[in-house]
């Protein structure tokens, strides 16, 4: 298996749906795709201690994370057939509605497509050194857990 390139997966703010729809539309030229698979992380207006969350400020070690989503994406190259895989999580302030993470898999077949986005999801979210801060309504925040 040879290395793929690096790109960088960190994105200030939102991950704009514009961006997504573009990323879409570039692979319908790649004719021996059979399936995509994505993952869209929407930020939530939980309600926590009475207090609306209106945003979510992420902060990273940005050097690491990179290491660490280049490393989980050469893994499941290695791990599942894929032709196409493309990762990228806000930093920064992203507000209730707006996506912070967009996992978009390309496969000939289904199966290694779905297998594989849930798979990188989850090794996102216990491997890679993004924290998340909630901003609510009231101007208050608090940490989250990048495990939820």
């Amino acid at each position: 298996m040879s290395v793929k390139k690096k790109h960088t997966v960190l994105v200030k703010g939102p991950v704009h749906p514009q961006f997504i729809a573009d990323s879409i539309a570039k692979h319908s030229s790649k004719t021996d795709i059979g399936a995509h698979d994505i993952f869209l992380g929407q930020v939530r207006s939980d309600v926590i201690g009475g207090n609306k969350v209106s945003a979510i400020d992420y902060s990273s070690y940005e050097e690491m994370a990179e290491e660490k989503f280049h490393e989980i994406r050469e893994a499941a190259f290695s791990k599942f057939t894929l032709t196409c895989l493309h990762i990228y999580h806000s930093v920064g302030l992203v507000k209730a509605g707006e996506i912070s993470l967009f996992v978009f898999v390309s496969s000939k077949h289904r199966q290694d497509a779905f297998e594989a986005c849930r798979w990188i999801v989850e090794r996102i979210k216990k491997e890679v050194p993004v924290w998340g801060k909630e901003i609510f309504e009231d101007g208050t925040h608090t940490w989250k857990s990048n495990t939820k």
